[in-house]
């Protein structure tokens, strides 16, 4: 799937008459279409550090994309037969607006005649589209409660794939990606991912393939019962896994493969999306914008940073604006208030888990690149900041200080800055100096990468280029809150100083 970088927004739109030349985009109409979004893994990392009393905020489902497309639009003998073999089945016509051609990122959809703003350019029938209820009620049978949605959609891909030419669902599992063009990071070898150990997604990486291999381990008993099966392998199912996790989409009905749709590819600044019709049993895309023939049609998928992009998806951008960095900070144990500064932290911070059910270090952000140098700091959590005050505090009295401020206001500690611009600017001094010390690490990094070489394989210089593109991207954000947070101390520098000069003149 391609992908192009720019901002991107979810719409929600209600639903007129799929006509011709028809704005679906009407908020006084009174059938609502349900927006679908894509099934990776929300970021597996407290995306609401701690500090924050109300409850916790999740990141959208929504990601950006890979390179600026190319206008390549060669036709793709292999899928001529595609669509008419998909209407064939859902004995209605999906679109008469597209084909399916090759990009530089693969199997793409492109227009076959002028496309018009609010044009419904394809519908997809729910009979033919992949839901959990495609799975063999014989397989489902013996299948534990435990299996998840993805592990059986996986299932029914790898039952479908092993009936080759003979299952119903063939030319759609001939088109999907096969384990040497797949490029994410739960199929680089130990070697390729030290090379992005720096970053969070080393963690992210390892906690994944332990679950997909714990979901494998479950499902193995099942599939043992059938010797068309048995010899199914973990990487079969790891192919598998990655299929559903990268191209399902999750609607109000829950999770589904939509044949035909997935092969658009991803544009952050298009308001497309794939929307979802469950009194009429339809999915479709209406386009955001006018499209001349042979031109690629793109819809959005929504916003993600490199390390997300390159687990769940196998990509990464040049350059991100989305791109994000998880860092740590801990309590000392040689701290002679460490068990006060615990026991504070225990009582007014919610236990947090990540997006998939790991529990995350009470002491983990999350940065964003910081958009103004001498700005609000935006993009530099509030609650990152509240620790580092936290931290910083000498007396028993300084914290119960801080405990009575957060009570006394809205229940969260340390979000106002400290009394007397010295503690203050000793508290985000230290963060300055943790920050820096993190951005020399992924200088070392980005230049201990393996040199490009001619006995380099493809594979490998494009997973080197991917890891440089996280490394960067992380390393360009970590570098504007660096700034920031030099800025800021300055400014409380200048402050002391003015009051020290005018308390001399008194």
């Amino acid at each position: 799937m391609s992908h192009s970088q720019s901002s991107a927004c979810l719409i929600h739109a209600s639903r007129l008459p799929c006509t011709p030349r028809t704005l679906k985009h009407d908020v006084l109409t009174t059938t609502m279409l349900h927006c679908g979004s894509r099934i990776a893994k929300l970021f597996r990392s407290p995306v609401t550090p701690p500090f924050n009393f109300p409850r916790r905020l999740l990141i959208k489902f929504e990601f950006s994309s890979l390179f600026q497309a190319k206008g390549l639009n060669t036709s793709d003998e292999e899928s001529d037969e595609f669509l008419p073999w998909l209407e064939r089945k859902a004995r209605t016509k999906i679109s008469s607006m597209l084909w399916i051609g090759k990009s530089a990122y693969g199997r793409s959809l492109f227009a076959s005649e002028n496309i018009r703003t609010g044009d419904c350019i394809l519908k997809v029938p729910y009979s033919v589209e992949i839901t959990p209820d495609n799975l063999l009620p014989k397989i489902r049978a013996i299948l534990s409660d435990k299996i998840g949605t993805v592990s059986k959609l996986a299932i029914i891909l790898l039952v479908e794939r092993k009936m080759g030419q003979s299952s119903g669902w063939a030319p759609y599992i001939c088109c999907l990606p096969q384990h040497g063009e797949i490029h994410s990071t739960i199929f680089w070898s130990e070697y390729e991912l030290n090379m992005i150990c720096q970053s969070s997604v080393y963690q992210e990486t390892v906690n994944q393939k332990a679950k997909i291999e714990k979901d494998f381990a479950a499902v193995v008993p099942a599939l043992q019962q059938f010797p068309d099966l048995e010899s199914i392998t973990l990487q079969d199912f790891m192919c598998a896994y990655f299929s559903v996790t990268s191209r399902a989409w999750e609607s109000t009905k829950g999770l589904s493969l939509i044949p035909f749709t997935d092969f658009m590819n991803h544009d952050g600044g298009s308001k497309s999306i794939v929307l979802f019709d469950d009194d009429k049993m339809f999915s479709e895309v209406i386009a955001d914008r006018n499209y001349a023939p042979g031109e690629e049609v793109l819809i959005n998928y929504g916003k993600f940073p490199n390390a997300m992009l390159l687990l769940d998806f196998g990509f990464t951008l040049p350059y991100n604006i989305h791109d994000q960095v998880q860092i740590q900070l801990s309590i000392p144990h040689d701290d002679n208030l460490r068990e006060m500064k615990l026991e504070l932290l225990q009582h007014l911070t919610p236990k947090i888990k990540d997006a998939v059910g790991f529990n995350c270090p009470d002491d983990t952000f999350i940065i964003k690149e910081v958009r103004s140098p001498r700005g609000k700091g935006k993009g530099l959590p509030q609650a990152l900041r509240a620790f580092a005050r936290l931290l910083c505090c000498n007396s028993s009295q300084e914290l119960s200080d801080l405990a009575l401020e957060a009570a006394q206001i809205d229940g969260r500690l340390a979000r106002r800055p400290l009394k007397g611009s010295r503690r203050e600017f000793k508290a985000h001094k230290m963060l300055s100096s943790h920050i820096t010390q993190l951005m020399q690490k992924y200088d070392t990094a980005i230049k201990s990468l393996p040199l490009n070489s001619p006995s380099m394989s493809n594979t490998f210089t494009l997973r080197r280029q991917m890891a440089h593109d996280l490394l960067t991207g992380e390393l360009r954000v970590l570098k504007s809150a660096s700034m920031w947070l030099n800025n800021y101390c300055a400014a409380l520098k200048s402050t002391s100083n003015c009051w020290s000069q005018w308390k001399n003149r008194i």
